[in-house]
């Protein structure tokens, strides 16, 4: 049976009264007491005192206060609100700007609505949700404690409960074996009850709204955007460096080490001169083919096609390319696009057993599609070393998906889906 996330899941279970979910409800409910007594104390004393001030200014000034209240509520809330809820309460505040200055961004927090929900819900709390907390919880632990007590109070004196009168201590144990396990059964489901009602009060009134969660969303998908332009700002700066500084002091070697090799006798120094150059020369390819990997010249040069075509054309294997575009893309996506082919079929190459493979793109809207079938032996899964991982993270931040199709026995289908334009 799955682990319960909530009051109400938990109240559902066979095994509540033999797990913690009781526990965790004495405990939600004892600890709205101080929280409220709290919150209406400080609510009621800054209204009084800005009523009584508001003649000289300084008690209008403290007005904006109030949706600062708010705020510290919701946390402190959302915060004890995982008593009853396993995940918690999502926070309905957007993030505030870092440039903002600490006078600005309180300003933007006092603005937002989910900061008056939150005070809405702190006048709720200190009128009405702690006292019924302290007369419920208050009760049940009462009487809970008395009648596990019962055998020691009666001992030697006349101890009342209820209908009934105990003077010794076997009827007070008596009364604790018999009364006890039943009152604890059915105060443990009152209280329960009442526990997870009042956390999803909570979570009503201090939750995102789904005009917000859209915004979350949407601030999520932009910071992850920013990620990928810095990613792409970090490749051409390391691009720029490797070819116009490493490789070109690889081309100044080559060309030193050829000469000096034209230069020497025949003898070991001249051999040595030799094998030098033939390293260099392996490096300098070595440092071309990682220059290409970073982000080929052809992509940059002659946008996404071309760059599809020549990849195709360095396959081992017959490739057939039918990439139709209206139009260049933004570089990210290009990007995206072309790791995903080039990717695509070095595991053809590598590991599917494949005599031959199509690569189709095309334009439907606003959406990029690229499917790369070959006709192997199948198998391929995302997150099995194919190097698909990083792919779909890269996608997933641009808005985009990858769907891999490879039954057993093939053929193996990759579907990529993209945004044509950056932050739809």
């Amino acid at each position: 049976m799955e682990r319960p996330l909530t009051g109400w899941q938990a109240l559902a279970s066979p095994r509540f009264l033999v797990s913690s979910w009781p526990w965790r409800a004495y405990a939600y409910l004892f600890s709205s007491i101080p929280v409220g007594v709290v919150t209406i104390c400080v609510l009621l004393g800054t209204a009084v005192t800005s009523a009584v001030l508001s003649p000289i200014v300084i008690g209008i000034l403290l007005l904006p206060l109030f949706p600062m209240f708010g705020v510290v509520i919701g946390w402190a809330e959302r915060w004890r609100a995982g008593l009853m809820l396993v995940d918690g309460i999502k926070s309905p505040h957007a993030a505030v700007p870092a440039a903002l200055s600490l006078r600005d961004k309180l300003k933007f927090r006092r603005r937002e609505q989910a900061s008056m929900r939150s005070l809405g819900y702190g006048f709720v709390l200190g009128v009405l949700v702690w006292p019924f907390s302290t007369a419920f919880a208050g009760m049940s632990a009462t009487i809970l404690g008395t009648t596990l007590l019962a055998p020691i109070i009666a001992d030697g004196d006349e101890m009342g409960m209820g209908p009934w009168t105990l003077t010794t201590a076997w009827e007070g144990l008596l009364f604790t074996v018999t009364f006890g396990p039943v009152f604890y059964a059915i105060s443990s489901y009152l209280l329960g009850v009442l526990a997870a009602a009042e956390a999803s009060l909570a979570k009503a009134m201090l939750g995102p709204r789904e005009d917000e969660l859209k915004r979350n969303v949407a601030e999520l998908r932009r910071s992850r955007l920013d990620l990928v332009d810095a990613f792409e700002t970090e490749r051409a700066r390391i691009e720029r460096h490797l070819h116009d500084g490493v490789q070109q002091r690889l081309v100044g070697l080559t060309m030193t080490l050829g000469l000096a090799e034209l230069d020497l006798p025949e003898g070991e120094g001249r051999r040595l001169v030799m094998k030098a150059h033939s390293e260099a020369e392996a490096a300098l390819a070595d440092l071309r083919e990682a220059v290409r990997g970073i982000h080929p010249r052809v992509l940059i040069d002659l946008g996404l096609e071309a760059a599809i075509r020549e990849v195709a054309d360095r396959s081992p294997m017959p490739v057939t390319v039918s990439v139709t575009l209206e139009s260049r893309l933004p570089p990210p996506i290009e990007a995206a696009a072309y790791f995903v082919v080039s990717e695509a079929l070095s595991n053809v190459a590598k590991h599917a057993q494949a005599t031959a493979c199509q690569v189709a793109g095309r334009q439907e809207g606003q959406l990029l599609i690229i499917t790369i079938t070959d006709d192997g032996i199948g198998g391929a899964t995302v997150g099995a070393g194919t190097g698909l991982t990083g792919l779909v993270t890269r996608l997933d931040a641009l808005g985009g998906t990858l769907v891999v199709d490879s039954p057993p026995g093939g053929p193996t289908r990759l579907r990529m889906e993209c945004p044509c334009q950056l932050g739809d």
